[in-house]
């Protein structure tokens, strides 16, 4: 057996983008495999949200409004959800937890392929929207699980180091997924339903990567830093203090978490006031288009209309992703190396300032796009990794519970309250585009704030961390 200070040749590789060392690729290289094929197979599925929303008409309501208020329940359909998994977490080891949640997805997919539209059924009410709910619970509920594995794997020292390199499996899964997803849709050898289908592949392969990591753990892992690496029979107990507690109790209970908690909302409020004026302006934009085309019977004008915007945002998460993949790889871990959790989680309301700041100065579809692109680019790289290296000193116990409440029910309330910003400028006060975007630069403000909150939060709980490890 080699000796385990030495590095291998696959190892020294993996330098090239964080600290890896002796012992720690194969792991690692699970993980970022397993975290590759969720989000693949998340941007099979992503593009065809914005192409069903974008078809489902409800009298009285402007597309605009249908796609934010479907964000909002979102919300309420959320709690139970992680109420029920809370309880799951409890009674069921890590490994049966995530396999039976993704299987319970998979189902899922297979009933929406029958019943979207223009496929078995002509055109059903209201499935766009169900499926548009049922996407943003998927995406943040699997991915939010995912990282709760992971930072149930990896203790703080050696996530610090190791959790960049899985993040550049997330980046590089949603470009590549994106990118194979929009490739299939503009060359017109894979029609658009079979997107679905194709989600289930990647899907079912990381379950057996989830389960090959929690089997293999104990014994994959280097022996120096195993003190710092829970195994799966030390990770299947919650601590007794924390047994019984709800996501909710375990959070209302932390000021860090709280802190945790109401960031997460602001991220997700400005993100989607961003994401819905981009909708919006496309909208408007292909509706021009449109008639410009002579494209004006009903039927032709929802199939093009769906058509167009899938391929809009197979590009644009493409670009997204791309760039993502880029920062994850080459700037995300020296930033948390040489800057600190507090830089790391610094970088992303700093560029949301910039970018809504242009927004509201020129309000094309081309600058909103670029500078939304630079926001989630941001977010899915850099604040990606800042998210995920946040829990690393917090207890197992609390990670898999307060987690995935956080992750979905409050980023869900901030889309919910990006509706409410729609009901009010869009529905009640007809206020200009612009509007939206000083709301964001205001609320932006309010993140930075509470991000030294956090900050000083993290420094204390990775100090009380490390005084439990043994010397």
């Amino acid at each position: 057996m080699a000796d385990r200070g030495e590095l291998t040749p696959l190892e020294r590789f993996l330098r090239l983008f964080t600290d890896v060392r002796a012992g720690e690729a194969g792991i690692a290289l699970l993980m970022f495999a397993n975290v590759f094929l969720v989000l693949c197979a998340y941007y099979f599925v992503k593009p065809l949200r914005e192409g069903w929303i974008s078809v489902s008409d409800i009298a009285g309501f402007s597309k605009i409004e249908v796609r934010a208020y479907s964000s909002f329940l979102q919300a309420l359909f959320l709690v139970p959800v992680v109420m029920v998994f809370g309880r799951l977490s409890e009674r069921w080891t890590r490994s049966a937890l995530i396999t039976r949640a993704t299987l319970f997805c998979m189902s899922n997919i297979v009933v929406f392929w029958f019943l979207q539209p223009g496929f078995f059924v002509e055109n059903l009410p209201y499935t766009g929207i169900v499926f548009y709910l049922w996407v943003g619970m998927f995406g943040v509920f699997v991915v939010a699980q995912f990282w709760a594995f992971a930072a149930d794997v990896y203790s703080d020292g050696v996530g610090r180091r190791i959790l960049p390199l899985i993040a550049i499996g997330a980046t590089a899964g949603g470009a590549f997924g994106s990118t194979i997803a929009g490739w299939l849709v503009d060359s017109g050898l894979v029609d658009t339903n079979m997107l679905l289908v194709a989600s289930l592949f990647p899907l079912g392969l990381s379950i057996v990567l989830t389960r090959v990591v929690d089997a293999t753990l104990g014994r994959a892992m280097p022996e120096e830093p195993s003190a710092e690496v829970e195994t799966a029979e030390e990770a299947a107990e919650p601590e007794p203090a924390e047994r019984g507690k709800s996501g909710f109790s375990l959070i209302f209970s932390s000021g860090f978490l709280i802190a945790v908690a109401v960031i997460t909302l602001l991220i997700n409020w400005v993100n989607t006031n961003g994401e819905n004026i981009l909708y919006w302006v496309l909208q408007d934009v292909l509706a021009h288009d449109a008639v410009s085309r002579g494209v004006t019977e009903a039927a032709a004008l929802i199939d093009y209309t769906r058509r167009e915007t899938t391929a809009f945002y197979a590009g644009f998460y493409g670009m997204v992703n791309w760039v993502a993949l880029v920062l994850q790889a080459f700037v995300a871990s020296r930033l948390l190396k040489y800057g600190g959790f507090g830089v790391l989680l610094l970088i992303m309301p700093v560029v949301a300032l910039i970018s809504y700041t242009t927004m509201a100065l020129v309000s094309t579809l081309f600058v909103v796009r670029m500078m939304k692109a630079a926001e989630n680019a941001t977010d899915y790289s850099i604040n990606n990794t800042a998210r995920n290296v946040l829990w690393l000193p917090v207890e197992s116990s609390v990670v898999y519970k307060a987690k995935p409440s956080i992750d979905t029910v409050c980023a869900r309330v901030g889309d919910g309250l990006a509706a409410f910003t729609v009901l009010v400028l869009v529905n009640l006060l007809d206020l200009p585009v612009t509007t939206f975007f000083v709301l964001n630069i205001g609320l932006v403000v309010i993140w930075l704030g509470l991000s030294f909150v956090v900050i000083s939060g993290h420094r204390a709980l990775t100090r009380e961390s490390e005084s439990r490890v043994p010397a």
